[in-house]
């Protein structure tokens, strides 16, 4: 945290924000803006970026327009300004052609500080010419990534917005993204032609998360316990297919979780339903597919849990920067098994031969993205520090580890007892069976079980039948997954892919190459330092009852929870149990439109008593 350095800064902050210091990067960025210049700026989730362009306009009294790619996003955005007293509005294609009419009147009169649009919107209604009009200096462009070809989240229609240099010459373009590798964020800069940008990194780093990979053994116990660890608190878990996430969720909603599933192939109505009830801290889990971008702004999100590897670091990076937008401690767990690259791989194949391309860009695109798939399957087989693993690949150097927030770094992981004595046992099992078998097929053999295939093929006969009859068939399947992860086995291509022996797998016969598999350490994960220090000195009974009166107020004004205070604020407040008005302004995240909306209600409860109406 660092104090600003204009005046004007310091004096809008504390009035609208209730705060005093802005975070790494937040002064520069509302310089830049502030100066007219150009600027690239890329923040972790949760860094701050919002507050870059929602500061200037109240400094300058102008009208500033941001560009956002997702409904979700500008709603909640909107409401969490509106709860402040902000003069912010979105126009979208679920507003009225009446609710339409005044915004843009709004906007003609310059009672309007921000406006946020859709890019499509933008150029393809007339609004451009009300904006000229207006005479708009600035134009923010949110999760500006989607206008990479490079980025992990490509939007066609993300490249017409270089239209506006020719319609604005006058004007600055600020682009915003929370995920950019050197390579996006020159395709950033030149896409919508910026003009000597600053270009402005933060720290790729969230040190308020906790990463965790953990070998995939059982799908929905391992989810039912991770939850477990988050019981009442806002959580997104991730499957890979849509099928996954309706049967995730039935699961966990009959075993009492407030859970809904979310994907593309929902009913709107469905999805929109599900969104409000989670925003408004209905419901506590929502279940998606990794491919569907949500648009949930919810900023207490406390767990991130992917039951399925993601497509890329970039998707990884994008998705875990949901959990603690609000600086405080979140878990991300990914479930990990090698048998998600196998299918990513055909599923990549299969979609680019499909397309119109020709045969050189679809070898191209495979490539590519099976680059990104090994990067995140390295990741998930990493024995390293995940802090610094992330952060390395998006170009940053980690300062000294262990960081305290990771499996890895908590001592969560250990070595297998023996594992080249058992790699030898699985990869003889492979050479047993005539290099002809997929992976549940040998650890059947291994196991020792009765199958009729095994029977058939006379495989209950081999010196390698029940050589791992103390494994289960998951505990089985993921140390052969390991091999495969190491090259230390092969897999053929196809539907129906087999395991088979390469070079590195007779060195390993022989015993002159040394291998190391995995196993996670039993007993309970440990709380990250960052989260036992989120709640030093926290009355959590208190805290319960601000939330419950959160929730309450929420719902008269039929706002999201989050918008009325984030959790970092009532955890303040139920740390330092203000007694006076004078006490609360004090409070990190209370300005004077919260202090006049709501102090007499939580100077209440902090003493004990009901609220005042």
């Amino acid at each position: 945290m660092s104090p600003a350095t204009d005046p004007r800064i310091t004096e809008v902050l504390a009035k609208w924000w209730g705060f005093d210091q802005l975070r790494p990067l937040q002064s520069e960025a509302i310089q830049s803006a502030l100066d007219g210049r150009d600027s690239l700026v890329v923040m972790p989730t949760g860094g701050g970026k919002s507050l870059c362009y929602q500061l200037p306009p109240l400094v300058g009294e102008s009208t500033d327009v941001v560009i956002s790619p997702l409904v979700a996003l500008m709603k909640d955005q909107v409401d969490a300004l509106e709860a402040i007293g902000y003069p912010a509005a979105a126009i979208y294609s679920g507003v009225s052609q009446e609710e339409r009419q005044q915004i843009r009147d709004r906007l003609a009169a310059g009672e309007l500080r921000l406006l946020f649009t859709a890019p499509e919107r933008l150029v393809n209604t007339g609004l451009l010419d009300l904006l000229a009009q207006v005479g708009v200096k600035r134009f923010s462009i949110d999760e500006a990534h989607c206008i990479s070809q490079w980025g992990h989240d490509f939007r066609p229609e993300y490249r017409q917005l270089a239209l506006l240099r020719d319609r604005f010459p006058a004007a600055s373009l600020h682009a915003f993204t929370a995920t950019a590798t050197p390579r996006v964020r020159e395709d950033i800069a030149s896409q919508l032609r910026l003009r000597s940008p600053d270009v402005l990194v933060g720290t790729f780093d969230r040190p308020n998360l906790c990463y965790r990979v953990v070998p995939r053994t059982e799908r929905i116990q391992q989810t039912l316990e991770i939850l477990g660890r988050h019981a009442g608190e806002a959580s997104i878990v991730y499957c890979i297919s849509r099928k996954e996430t309706e049967r995730l969720a039935a699961r966990l909603a009959a075993e009492g979780l407030l859970a809904r599933p979310y994907h593309a192939g929902l009913d709107q109505k469905e999805r929109h339903k599900t969104q409000e009830a989670f925003a408004r801290e209905t419901i506590d889990v929502v279940v998606a597919t990794v491919a569907f971008g949500m648009g949930i702004d919810r900023s207490n999100v406390r767990l991130v849990l992917h039951t399925s590897l993601p497509k890329s670091l970039e998707a990884y990076q994008q998705e875990t920067g949901r959990a603690g937008r609000d600086g405080l401690a979140a878990e991300c767990v990914l479930l990990y098994s090698s048998a998600d690259v196998f299918s990513w791989e055909a599923l990549v194949r299969k979609s680019a031969e499909e397309s119109d391309l020709d045969v050189d860009e679809i070898e191209r695109l495979i490539a590519g993205q099976t680059e990104h798939l090994h990067a995140i399957r390295r990741y998930a087989q990493a024995t390293r520090c995940r802090h610094a693993a992330l952060s390395e690949y998006f170009g940053q150097a980690y300062g000294t580890e262990p960081c305290g927030a990771c499996d890895v770094c908590l001592g969560e992981t250990e070595s297998l007892p023996d594992a080249t004595v058992t790699a030898q046992k699985i990869i003889s099992c492979v050479a047993r069976v005539g290099e002809r078998f997929g992976v549940r097929h040998v650890c059947e053999v291994l196991r020792g079980a009765k199958t009729e295939g095994i029977q058939r093929h006379g495989h209950d006969r081999l010196s390698t039948f029940g050589l791992l009859a103390a494994l289960d068939q998951r505990a089985a399947e993921n140390l052969t997954h390991q091999l495969l992860d190491q090259g230390l086995l092969g897999r053929s291509g196809g539907d129906r892919p087999v395991v088979m022996l390469n070079e590195r797998s007779w060195e390993v016969l022989r015993g002159t190459r040394t291998v190391v598999l995995s196993e996670p350490r039993s007993g309970k994960a440990k709380a990250a330092k960052a989260d036992v220090d989120d709640w030093k000195g926290v009355d959590r009974d208190l805290f319960e009852r601000l939330r419950k009166w959160r929730r309450q107020v929420a719902e008269g004004r039929g706002k999201p929870a989050w918008t009325i205070f984030d959790d970092k604020s009532l955890r303040a407040i139920a740390r330092e149990k203000p007694t006076s008005p004078a006490a609360l302004l004090r409070v990190k995240g209370i300005g004077e439109k919260r202090l006049a909306d709501f102090g007499a209600a939580i100077l209440d409860l902090v003493a004990g008593k009901e609220p005042a109406e």
